[in-house]
């Protein structure tokens, strides 16, 4: 059978699939570099824990979008621990604590920047993450003058759900919800568990206050921190969204929407710092 696909299609993304020789011809062009980022934590009965696998599917097919519009991009492994947050109680859960991330993320980010390879993007799919990314960007942005920008996946899919889902983007938002869920039915059908998909949770309290967000409860009006976790804000890992609304053809259309956004951000990013 001959294979129809382009040179685009075919072509390796991944670095860890990269011969040595094929690397030194390749990495002399300075590609763009895509580091994903995820967590392995609690994502509900349903879904797998692992939910770095959704962030790094996402940049693998950012990544062959752009190489086939002709913007040359390449995907570092994935950094699967997340920063350490909420979800220490849940067994099995892995992270980092944030002095150890900034470590990490800083080493990383040397190892390339030490051969001239500056044309760098986080990919990023865990909240945990946010600041431990900032700060070391920043550093580098002082010391080295590169700028590394940071797709926080999540967030950004979130603003898309009401275009997608119309009203019932409010009732499927949230932590082992919307989106996450619905782009790992997407890209990891066989991942979740269909029969252990809950409904929505119930209004969490602590001190019996409402639970407003993770770390924070509603006093009068305002936000009041409280050192929380997960057994408090979402003993089954599920907090404020419905995942029983989550689906695969979400997912698909979530999937695309990040596809072509990360994309499109390669080329204006490729192009501004012509």
């Amino acid at each position: 059978m001959t294979d129809t696909r382009s040179a685009a299609d075919t072509a390796k993304v991944r670095m860890a699939e990269l011969t040595g020789g094929e690397a030194r011809a390749l990495l002399a062009d300075n590609p763009v570099i895509l580091l994903p980022l995820g967590s392995h934590e609690d994502q509900g009965p349903h879904a797998p824990m692992g939910d770095y696998l959704s962030a790094d599917a996402v940049a693998e097919a950012i990544a062959r979008r752009a190489t086939a519009a002709g913007i040359r991009t390449l995907v570092a492994p994935v950094l699967p621990f997340g920063g350490a947050d909420y979800f220490g109680t849940m067994p099995g859960g892995i992270a980092l604590g944030q002095e150890t991330l900034k470590a990490v993320l800083a080493d990383m980010f040397e190892c390339l920047l030490r051969h001239k390879l500056d044309r760098l993007i986080v990919v990023n799919g865990h909240g945990g993450n946010v600041d431990a990314v900032h700060q070391t960007t920043l550093a580098i942005r002082r010391n080295h003058g590169v700028t590394i920008p940071s797709l926080y996946l999540w967030a950004i899919a979130y603003g898309l759900l009401p275009e997608l889902l119309g009203e019932k983007a409010a009732r499927s938002a949230g932590h082992g919800a919307d989106p996450l869920t619905s782009v790992t039915m997407h890209f990891f059908p066989d991942l979740i568990r269909p029969d252990l998909i809950p409904g929505p949770p119930p209004q969490p309290k602590a001190l019996g206050l409402d639970v407003s967000d993770f770390g924070t409860v509603r006093f009068q009006g305002a936000n009041i921190h409280l050192p929380l976790e997960l057994d408090t804000i979402a003993p089954n890992g599920v907090w404020e969204g419905d995942p029983r609304l989550c689906s695969a053809e979400t997912g698909a259309a979530l999937a695309e929407r990040l596809t072509a956004l990360g994309a499109d951000f390669i080329r204006y990013f490729v192009t501004a710092g012509a």
